[in-house]
């Protein structure tokens, strides 16, 4: 009796040393990644054109998320009525703030609906390419063998397709909704993302304190969410907001085309699509959605340079 009672403290003794570690790992990650995160944010707000073009894309998604409060309270317009009466009209002639189209349609008002398609198609497919490429590059890396073999080499056909010629097939072959284009498009915007972070764990998955956890019997799911995720997430951020910009152009090249978002649904890529057979009657229709592409776009890619190097762990304060 004496001997079973001494066994359950031996293992109740362990069990509370385990747990002990276990929480004593955390905290040291989770002091590490506090402190890491302080001082990329530090170095982030150091950064005056990221902040600039932080500023801009919260301005630019604003205007997308209060499309319909622009429209009733400012223009008074809805974005598909028309009035040919008003066709061409100027900046501010029958109250059409930036004009009207050939068909008399707000500019102003087609312009913010066009944000929050061309936004909401670029947003979707980040985080649809985000999700997929994450979960593929963790998968490959962690566990190596053959479920990395299987994984990578069908990274590798994905890759070897042409993607321009895909995407032209595919929105050829189906009439595509803004839901479905993010789609389409994010299903050929991962693979990068699952090479970075697959390469990103094979460098993290044999380091001391992913170690710890599984000598004190931590599981693999646990493991990858709790250590190695957080540890290849600047990764994934810094991809994400570098591919936005690129993933803007590609709905507005496809809508341009005309096999994105289709009329009268209006989007920065079919408004530039329709004003190019009627821009010598008002040049604006062409500059206006270009520049709302540009300056998108822009501001991104500097807010995206400023989270590339505030993440970057070569760089001190």
């Amino acid at each position: 009796m004496s001997e079973f009672s001494g066994r359950t403290e031996a293992v109740g003794q362990a069990q509370e040393v385990r747990e002990h570690i276990e929480r004593g790992a955390a905290l040291t990650q989770s002091v590490k990644s506090r402190s890491y995160l302080q001082m990329a944010m530090r170095r982030f707000r150091r950064n005056k054109m990221a902040m600039v073009g932080l500023a801009v894309l919260l301005l630019m998604i604003l205007i997308a998320l209060g499309a319909d409060v622009i429209a009733s309270q400012i223009t008074h317009y809805e974005p598909q009525e028309q009035s040919l009466l008003n066709a061409y009209a100027g900046f501010g002639e029958s109250g059409y703030i930036l004009g009207a189209d050939n068909l008399g349609r707000d500019t102003l008002t087609r312009l913010v609906y066009g944000a929050r398609v061309s936004l909401g198609v670029a947003g979707l497919a980040i985080v649809f390419a985000v999700t997929i490429g994450a979960m593929v590059g963790l998968a490959a890396g962690f566990y190596g063998g053959w479920v990395d073999s299987i994984l990578m080499r069908f990274v590798d056909i994905i890759l070897s397709i042409p993607v321009l010629f895909l995407l032209l097939l595919i929105t050829t072959l189906w009439r595509v909704g803004p839901v479905l284009l993010a789609l389409v498009i994010a299903a050929v915007s991962w693979v990068t993302l699952s090479r970075l972070v697959r390469g990103e764990v094979i460098s993290v998955k044999n380091r001391e304190y992913v170690e710890a956890a599984r000598v004190i019997g931590v599981g693999n799911f646990r493991v990858i969410w709790r250590h190695i995720l957080p540890n290849v997430a600047p990764v994934m951020i810094v991809w994400a907001s570098l591919t936005v910009p690129a993933l803007i152009l590609v709905e507005a090249a496809l809508s341009f085309l005309g096999l994105g978002v289709q009329p009268p649904t209006p989007s920065w890529g079919n408004m530039l699509s329709g004003a190019r057979t009627f821009w010598a009657h008002s040049v604006a229709l062409v500059i206006l959605p270009g520049l709302a592409i540009y300056i998108t776009v822009f501001a991104i890619n500097l807010m995206g340079n400023g989270l590339r190097d505030a993440l970057d762990p070569r760089v001190t304060d």
